[in-house]
């Protein structure tokens, strides 16, 4: 089975990650959805994670999302994790939520909502995503400070829409399709 999450679908900053996992070696048992646990946690699950699974990453940059739309970007993340990680057609894949993005060709692929919490490989998936968007969030926080990635890792906070408004927008990392944004840069125009 492969379990597939994504991670960034609301922000306003910076891509999507979708990840897809393979077990290849017995999974922790503490294993649920990313969103539960804290940020010690994960990266302490994160760890023991990557010697039981394989894992595969499909990035949808911010420009991407911008010309695509949503819908079509997270298509875009997924076939990329499912490519990277060469999930077979006739393989079950579980994918947490509720609309099914997945190509038509993967007869046995499913979503199922709070998959991430219900289904071990899926919440595998959930952690990996989110430790690894998360470091590549606080990354760019070291090349751009003034808006504090590393504390809403773009996520539209108090904190980084008034980094936005006082900075204005960082080209190819904010999502100048979302309302937000887009309003922001109206009003500064």
């Amino acid at each position: 089975m492969v379990g597939v999450d994504e991670v960034g679908r609301g922000c306003l900053a910076g891509p999507i990650l979708v990840a897809a996992a393979r077990q290849i070696g017995p999974l922790p048992t503490s294993l649920r959805d990313s969103k539960l646990m804290t940020r010690k946690q994960r990266e302490t699950i994160y760890q023991l994670l990557t010697a039981s699974c394989q894992f595969s990453e499909g990035w949808v940059k911010a420009v991407e999302i911008d010309r695509y739309g949503l819908a079509k970007a997270l298509r875009l993340g997924i076939k990329r994790a499912l490519s990277g990680i060469q999930a077979q057609v006739d393989e079950e894949i579980v994918m947490d939520g509720k609309v099914n993005y997945m190509p038509k060709k993967f007869k046995k692929a499913r979503c199922l909502v709070d998959a991430d919490n219900l289904v071990p490989i899926v919440s595998a998936a959930s952690i990996f995503a989110k430790v690894t968007r998360d470091n590549y969030m606080i990354e760019l926080a070291r090349r751009h400070p003034a808006y504090k990635f590393e504390k809403h890792v773009g996520y539209g906070t108090v904190e980084h829409l008034k980094a936005i408004d006082s900075f204005g927008i960082i080209k190819f990392v904010h999502r100048a399709s979302y309302a937000p944004v887009s309003k922001l840069i109206t009003q500064l125009s």
